[in-house]
């Protein structure tokens, strides 16, 4: 059996009781970071076999994955936080078990795009999650103005060290557009700054952005 299973994004409390029993009953655990997971286990005094399969390496390990479940063995697949697959590695893999015929489940749980929705206080739909925003500027001019253009309600994941540059960019696009900037969700110094693209935009230029950082905006809502 191949499972799915999500991490706690920020909170280790974040974790279902369903998810730890799966880890404490796999085989084999394939992580992006074996040192990030090996804390998460630790913590929960699970001992488990890690195996990394992240980005770089994805391909390479699906003929090893398909043999282990071919053998019998069980595999839960985690990323470093969240939800597996959404902005993180394993849609190749799962991709290949469902065209292998080989058995699998996802399990739910924390997902910091569902998160930041439902802390944002924007619509909730339609709503469109679009990952990390491209480091060039001229691309991620465009994918703003698209997001500006589609009125609903859009999420990007963005680095604390380009949300000044993206906020820049937004407020020139569009100044008065509602804007979210949701930061460190789940853990101790969590914050949601909302207002307008331009107030978030002054709000930054003076306050350095540290963590995980999901932005949100709407243009069919003045803020």
């Amino acid at each position: 059996m191949f499972t799915v299973v999500p991490t706690p994004i920020g909170n280790l409390g974040d974790i279902t009781v369903r998810a730890l029993e799966v880890l404490k009953a796999a085989d084999w655990i394939a992580c992006e970071d074996t040192r990030h997971t090996r804390r998460l286990l630790n913590h929960y005094e699970i001992e488990g076999r890690l195996m990394a399969v992240h980005d770089h390496n994805e391909d390479k390990q699906i003929p090893e994955i398909l043999a282990k479940l071919e053998a019998g063995e069980s595999v839960a697949l985690v990323s470093d936080a969240g939800m597996p697959l959404v902005s993180d590695p394993g849609f190749r893999i799962v991709r290949a078990i469902r065209e292998a015929g080989q058995e699998m489940t996802v399990l739910p749980g924390a997902s910091a795009p569902t998160t930041a929705l439902v802390a944002s206080g924007l619509p909730p739909y339609p709503h469109r999650f679009a990952g990390f925003l491209p480091v060039k500027k001229g691309k991620r001019g465009k994918e703003l103005q698209a997001a500006l253009d589609s009125g609903e309600t859009t999420l990007f994941f963005e680095s604390p060290h380009r949300i000044g540059s993206t906020l820049e960019i937004l407020s020139g696009l569009a100044p008065g557009v509602a804007t979210v900037v949701a930061r460190e969700l789940t853990k101790k110094f969590e914050t949601i700054h909302r207002g307008s693209a331009l107030e978030l935009h002054e709000h930054f230029k003076s306050h350095q952005a540290k963590g995980e950082i999901v932005l949100l905006l709407n243009s069919g809502v003045s803020d």
